[in-house]
């Protein structure tokens, strides 16, 4: 078996060089649902990057995935310029996020593997900047997909059922959003039970925002990971329960379960407060609460664990 690395846009990483981590972010996304919301501004990226990076961020991990403005190229240049290990994404989000006529007559397996495993290997597409990127040299480093609230439509479990044969193809990892954080146990028995994708391999996103710590709990028993993103959304019970969803998993012995990201989605939220919350606000707050072991594990341990993976190529 080859040894465990994570596939960012620059290459592959060993688990141990990836460093702090922001588990759940965007630095490029375009949706139907979000108009004039685009996050498509490369220099504003930038600066969320830098910013980041100046706090002792190393790592995110961009769910934006096919056919919502990734922008792959953008992502090797800000990589390369701001020294931040940037993951991208393959899969699809829920169909409310595309024209229907964008994914008719899609082999969404084929999509997924072609685009993990890359057409031609990614250091001749970055040689030099001023050559340019070819998108299709860009090789994702994980499957994003979704559910729907409290369940999952055809569109879910098609996706599901392509993100899992990928994943038995070439071992990348599965993310899922979950709409206001329901459905995670749908989701288990579909990826994990029905499907065989081993749980250590799938992300499960934005659970706090449906805060039912018993549901969270089984969730970490089956063994998957707990992504608990978008800290600063009061709407969306984040920040007010946060805490108490840390406690409550690594008391119960889950915190190498546990994952924080910011998941910035529209250019109105970029920067308030951004990615740099989870740095400067964050990690010093769990720190002070469950001290540096636990912060250690949420930030650099368990994102180095959870986005490897033992690469096959199909």
């Amino acid at each position: 078996m080859t040894p465990a690395t994570i596939r960012t846009v620059l290459g592959e990483l060993p688990p141990g060089d990836f460093g702090v981590c922001d588990a759940h972010d965007h630095l490029f996304m375009s949706s139907p649902l979000l108009p004039g919301q685009e996050l498509d501004d490369p220099a504003a990226a930038e600066a969320e990057l830098r910013a980041f990076a100046t706090l002792g961020g190393r790592a995110v991990v961009q769910w934006t995935p096919y056919g919502l403005g990734r922008r792959l190229p953008e992502l090797v240049t800000l990589s390369r310029a701001t020294g931040v290990h940037l993951v991208s994404a393959t899969g699809l989000h829920q169909a409310a996020h595309y024209d229907p006529e964008q994914l008719r007559g899609l082999d969404l397996a084929e999509l997924f593997i072609t685009e993990l495993v890359g057409e031609s290997a990614i250091e001749s597409a970055i040689e030099s900047v001023d050559k340019g990127v070819d998108e299709r040299s860009v090789r994702a480093g994980l499957i994003k997909v979704a559910g729907g609230y409290h369940g999952l439509d055809a569109h879910a479990r098609r996706t599901m059922a392509a993100a899992a044969e990928a994943h038995h193809a070439t071992g990348a990892p599965i993310a899922v959003h979950h709409e206001l954080g329901t459905g995670a146990l749908d989701v288990l028995d579909l990826l994990c039970g029905r499907l065989g994708v081993p749980a250590r391999s799938v992300i499960l996103g934005h659970l706090n925002r449906f805060p039912d710590l018993r549901l969270q709990r089984q969730a970490a028993e089956a063994g998957a990971y707990v992504a608990l993103d978008g800290p600063s959304r009061g709407n969306h019970a984040t920040d007010h329960h946060l805490f108490d969803t840390l406690a409550a998993l690594a008391e119960s012995g889950h915190a190498d379960r546990l994952l924080l990201g910011g998941d910035t989605t529209t250019a109105a939220a970029r920067g308030v407060p951004g990615m740099p919350h989870l740095l400067n606000s964050l990690r010093p707050r769990i720190i002070r609460e469950f001290g540096t072991g636990l912060a250690e594990s949420v930030f650099v341990t368990n994102p180095a664990h959870a986005f490897a993976a033992h690469w096959k190529r199909p």
